[in-house]
């Protein structure tokens, strides 16, 4: 772990950020103070309904449990769960007996499930024995001490006597590892202190805008801002709980009707998917009165579209690494909202290095990754944070992320922003989502392709109409696409960002095996 200045963590103490809670502390307390409130599943394999009364005496009989098999504080305890109950007893019980939890995003595959526990080292894994395409891995697991499945074995982990109140642990101990897959193919292991996650939910918990009914929570668990807002913010706010295992727009909206939840927000897919579906119908829009949007990049035509829906949208910018870098609030005026990631936050710090790399600290950055060559990368002696993110900042101290660094498609030694060709690309008809990528070129060494996902109905664009749009739009020639493919659904991350390394490889492949599509 990276060593914070001595001058930071006592400015965070003094101000707030950072409080003598640990965890488990922040669990008992809420819980306490709202037993009674609903926690559902909304799940066609696994459905369940009950109390935070009923979920707080799994985790403390499975903290017993544990305890009694010599778990305790500061051990690991790693689980890859859907959004079932089950992962918030594992959840809640490692933050009882303060322990480090580790949730791992229940679609990852044998690979990435093998990298992570060789990384951690649990103690404890708990795991489902089948989901969807995913399957319990005895094998990968064979060195880990406590081994519980649920479907099979995992009430045997259970102890007669629950555990009681929370181990003291000191705040500045890791309380969660979160492994984030974004723009590289091997995990990132980000570790959290008490300090920084508690820090994170009163962030996230503060600027909620109001909302005419509970949350439905689909982004996984196993991802951060899943976890957050499925086990902890809830429970801080005394709010039911409303958890689906499988993203179906449908789905959610007959639990706008039928349950009254209503969607908070997530990355732009979300948002997209639902007001695209044919049983979407305006009595749905009160529950979509208020969305963040953030975890991806968020077009000006989605915006757009929100607002003239009377839809108030706001975004946000940060990362698993630091979670609350820069967010607008409901109220802001509407340019600000809709086109840019915000301001920063309390406690945060922004600037921008020389090539425009957004750089950040604040009392809710993590303290460095599993793996000490990252950390040594990613952050200076001061407390920075490189975020990999190019933005500006306008004299309002509003951040807008205009790009990547890693995500520019250089052509003939030029720089080309993926984002500003995918903005163009949103807005030919029919397109409901697009992505540029680099493509092989022998030439030029890279050139810009096109994905673009298709409105229901809408068949690709000529290569002829894309070119006559983007010189309508004034794009450099340069610039244009010069290849365009076009895929049912995107290769996707656990929280709905698109893996472009993924899409560089099919495109790669493409190209190398056949004419690609559109290629002029």
């Amino acid at each position: 772990m990276r060593t914070i200045p001595d001058e930071l963590a006592e400015r965070y103490l003094a101000e707030g950020w950072w409080t003598r809670d640990t965890i488990g502390e922040l669990l008992e307390r809420g819980l306490e103070s709202a037993p009674d409130t609903g926690f559902h599943v909304h799940s066609a394999v696994r459905p369940w309904s009950g109390t935070f009364r009923d979920v707080e005496r799994t985790a403390r009989r499975l903290a017993g449990g544990l305890r009694d098999r010599g778990v305790g504080r500061g051990d690991v305890i790693a689980f890859q769960l859907p959004n079932w109950m089950e992962a918030a007893a594992v959840f809640w019980a490692s933050a009882f007996l303060g322990a480090v939890v580790v949730p791992i995003v229940h679609i990852y595959g044998r690979r990435e499930l093998a990298y992570i526990l060789d990384a951690v080292r649990p103690r404890v894994f708990v795991s489902a024995e089948r989901f969807r395409r995913t399957e319990f891995q005895a094998d990968l697991c064979a060195d880990v001490p406590v081994v519980g499945v649920v479907g099979r074995d995992f009430e045997m982990l259970l102890g007669d006597e629950p555990f009681t109140g929370s181990a003291a642990t000191d705040p500045a101990d890791p309380a969660l590892i979160a492994f984030t897959s974004g723009a590289t193919s091997a995990p990132k292991g980000v570790v959290h202190t008490h300090h920084t996650l508690a820090c994170e939910i009163r962030q996230l918990a503060e600027r909620f805008p109001p909302h005419p009914g509970p949350h439905l929570m689909s982004a996984p668990v196993g991802h951060f801002i899943g976890m957050a807002h499925a086990f902890l913010i809830p429970v801080l706010d005394g709010t039911p709980v409303h958890l689906t295992d499988v993203w179906d727009p449908g789905r959610a909206l007959a639990l706008m009707d039928s349950h009254g939840v209503c969607i908070a927000g997530g990355p732009p897919y979300y948002l997209t998917s639902l007001l695209d579906h044919p049983d979407f119908r305006p009595r749905h829009l009160p529950h979509l009165r208020y969305v963040g949007l953030g975890a991806a990049s968020v077009p000006d035509a989605l915006t757009a579209r929100l607002a003239d829906l009377g839809i108030t949208a706001f975004r946000a910018y940060g990362s698993t690494e630091h979670p609350s870098v820069t967010a607008s609030l409901h109220t802001a005026p509407e340019p600000k909202r809709l086109r840019t990631d915000g301001r920063a936050l309390g406690g945060v710090e922004i600037r921008l290095a020389a090539d425009g790399e957004v750089l950040s600290r604040g009392p809710d950055l993590c303290v460095g990754y599993t793996d000490d060559s990252l950390t040594e990368r990613a952050f200076d002696d001061e407390g920075w944070y490189r975020t990999g993110d190019i933005g500006v900042i306008d004299e309002d101290g509003y951040l807008t992320i205009t790009g990547r660094k890693a995500d520019f498609i250089v052509r003939g030694g030029e720089n080309i922003g993926a984002r500003e060709v995918e903005d163009v690309l949103l807005t030919l008809p029919g397109v409901a989502e697009a992505a540029a990528v680099a493509a092989p070129d022998a030439r030029l060494g890279e050139h810009v392709a096109a994905v673009v996902r298709l409105l229901p109905g809408h068949r690709p664009p000529t290569l002829e109409a894309m070119r006559a749009h983007f010189e309508r739009a004034g794009l450099a020639r340069q610039k244009w696409p010069e290849e365009l493919h076009a895929v049912e659904d995107f290769p996707r991350t656990a929280s709905g960002k698109v893996q472009k390394f993924r899409l560089r490889q099919d495109v790669a492949a493409r190209g190398s095996t056949e004419e690609a599509p559109g290629r002029r």
